[in-house]
């Protein structure tokens, strides 16, 4: 129990120390999230992905700066226990009418964990649990913006209220026919509410800033009708001739939930209370967790927080045991999960086999780049954790012995209280959300094609399965490539299949920029050996890559082929890779849209806005 006595001044002056480092944090963090507004307006892309990949690393780098003053001016490393709890308490004293308390308190844990150089998690001197509440906290600052804003309209002021939330943004840049692109969404907003009566609350709610990412600008709100709440989004995109468009109008939770999906870059958007935003967006998305809307707002530090916790309250309320992983094993990375616990836990192999030259710093190397990167959707988000401490009990023996055979440095297996009670501590790991291995998936699903009788609708759904799946492969590497991505090893077994049935990448210890590879085709042989020969005759070198060659690996069943030779034969063809490889060195950047193409107002708009 804490001592209730704060009589140090030292232990204050360290917490308002610590408070400082965190508020200048989010003070440089939120002035780079606002300047994201500035470079939508000016079209500089190049600017808003710079900004959107440094961005990331702001927390360490302050964490790094707040660690350094409080040992240069306070030696507090050196405090004894009793300074450091009353430094707890007066940090918790100065959270009170603070409006992101909750980033503020993972702030102090990343400190605190670093100066006593605490191991594991649970821990007396940090926040296990939140202290302060995030409900209802004001936004009191002169002339501040509310969370959202609410509009009135009835249904002849409709179209009118749609242009007025537009222009409220007071973006500087004008559309190239607002009146028109309102008219869209005023259609569209009919055909999803119907003929029904407009209820006396009727209402649209519009959160105060709007979310930039890549090249669009969106606008997020609900629909409010009686006791219906319809989630909305309208991305803002600018058109050939430079002016702003609304390319679409997207409702419901589906919408929202591919638009803040774990595939795809973080948002910059300028909040004073993130808490706010959070509560609004989780209103719209109920099965998304709060870690990864968090996550989605560019604060990945606390959605890390959210998530152990919840990690934390799931392992009490559960009894199943870590295992490994289903599926085919892969060379580099040993993947465990929690059957119960829709994630997977990924740790680096010590070693790998010869084909495999890369090394553990060169892995994680791979990681962060696609941490730093735009995943249009199709690389996982991926949480980093060091020192994490598991209950032994809670392991298969099979799974232990496999670390023990595979990564032996990442495993320390001690009864760190005394007690007899084990425990599993792995030295750095990855967590990804689990996915359905694409393998797996067209397995299963050619299987249940074969069981049913011939010309049934089951044997019929299998076989749109089976399309939609390799198409999807398709357009998966399609995106990656528009991005700069060059997968590497592009087998099935490295794509995973969402509930929502998007395919996604999750295998980067292969991953290279497109800029940095040089795709060729196979040169003609020149004599009879030569093709006859099973060993590779002409000169490869370390970034070369034949495209046509990827049939071999992937075409094996004639159902999968004929599919992806009909809409996807282009990415044997080194001409097509070589293409986006010079488009994206010219300085292009592609768009990649997080909604389907049917979705978009791009067919009712003249030519030159497309």
């Amino acid at each position: 129990m804490f001592p209730q006595r704060l009589d140090s001044p030292l232990a204050y002056d360290i917490a308002k120390a610590m408070m400082d480092g965190f508020n200048r944090h989010y003070r440089l963090f939120r002035s780079e999230s606002a300047r994201a507004k500035h470079r939508f307006e000016t079209a500089d892309w190049h600017g808003q992905q710079r900004a959107q990949r440094e961005r990331i690393e702001f927390y360490d780098l302050r964490v790094k700066e707040a660690t350094a003053r409080l040992e240069k001016e306070f030696k507090a490393g050196e405090q004894p226990m009793d300074v450091w709890q009353q430094v707890k308490l007066h940090y918790i004293g100065l959270l009170v009418d603070h409006h992101q308390p909750e980033l503020a308190e993972t702030f102090f844990n990343s400190v605190t964990t670093k100066i006593l150089h605490r191991t594991h998690f649970h821990n007396d001197f940090i926040f296990v649990r939140p202290v302060v509440s995030t409900e209802y906290i004001e936004n009191d600052e002169p002339a501040a913006l509310p969370t959202y804003r609410a509009y009135y309209p009835t249904r002849e002021s409709l179209g009118e209220t749609v242009v007025r939330l537009i222009e409220n943004f007071q973006l500087q840049r004008p559309f190239d026919d607002l009146q028109r692109d309102a008219s869209y969404v005023l259609e569209a907003i009919n055909g999803r509410l119907g003929a029904i009566r407009l209820r006396a609350n009727f209402q649209i709610q519009v959160l105060s800033s709007l979310f930039y990412r890549n090249k669009g600008a969106y606008l997020v709100g609900k629909i409010i009708n009686g006791f219906i709440e319809v989630p909305f989004t309208l991305p803002i995109l600018h058109s050939k001739t430079g002016k702003l468009f609304i390319d679409a109008c997207l409702f419901g939770e589906d919408d929202l939930l591919g638009l803040f999906s774990f595939a795809r870059a973080y948002f910059m958007v300028d909040m004073e209370v993130p808490s706010a935003y959070v509560q609004f967006l989780r209103s719209m998305m109920p099965r998304k967790p709060r870690n990864e809307i968090y996550n989605a707002l560019g604060l990945a530090k606390q959605g890390k927080t959210l998530f152990y916790r919840d990690f934390l309250h799931h392992l009490k309320h559960s009894t199943d045991k870590f295992r490994i992983a289903p599926g085919i094993k892969g060379m580099v990375m040993l993947v465990f999960d929690l059957p119960s616990f829709p994630y997977v836990f990924k740790l680096i192999k010590d070693y790998y086999p010869p084909q495999k030259d890369t090394t553990r710093e060169q892995i994680k190397g791979k990681y962060l780049l696609v941490k730093q990167h735009d995943r249009v959707g199709r690389m996982a988000d991926t949480l980093e954790y060091s020192e994490v401490a598991f209950s032994r009990d809670r392991f298969e023996q099979e799974l232990i012995d496999e670390i023990r055979k595979f990564a032996p440095s990442q495993l320390e297996v001690s009864d760190r209280d005394g007690d007899g009670s084990e425990e599993v501590i792995i030295k750095h790991l990855y967590i990804e959300r689990r996915m359905i291995p694409l393998n797996i998936y067209l397995q299963e699903t050619l299987d249940a094609g074969r069981a049913a009788p011939q010309g049934s609708p089951a044997a019929a759904q299998a076989r749109e399965q089976i399309e939609r799946a390799v198409i999807e492969y398709g357009n998966a590497i399609k995106d990656l490539v528009a991005a700069n991505i060059f997968p590497g090893d592009m087998l099935w077994k490295n794509f995973g299949v969402t509930r929502n049935a998007k395919v996604v990448f999750y295998d980067y210890d292969e991953i290279e920029y497109i800029t940095d590879c040089n795709f060729r085709k196979v040169p003609q042989a020149r004599n009879e050996e030569e093709e006859m020969s099973s060993e590779v005759w002409y000169k490869v070198g370390p970034h070369d890559v034949f495209p046509e060659t990827f049939g071999p690996f992937l075409l094996g069943n004639p159902a999968v082929r004929d599919v992806f030779l009909q809409h996807h034969g282009d990415l044997l063809d080194a001409a097509f890779w070589q293409a986006h490889k010079e488009r994206i060195q010219a300085g292009h950047v592609h768009d990649v849209f997080p909604y389907e193409r049917e979705k978009r107002f791009v067919s009712r708009r003249p030519r030159a806005v497309a």
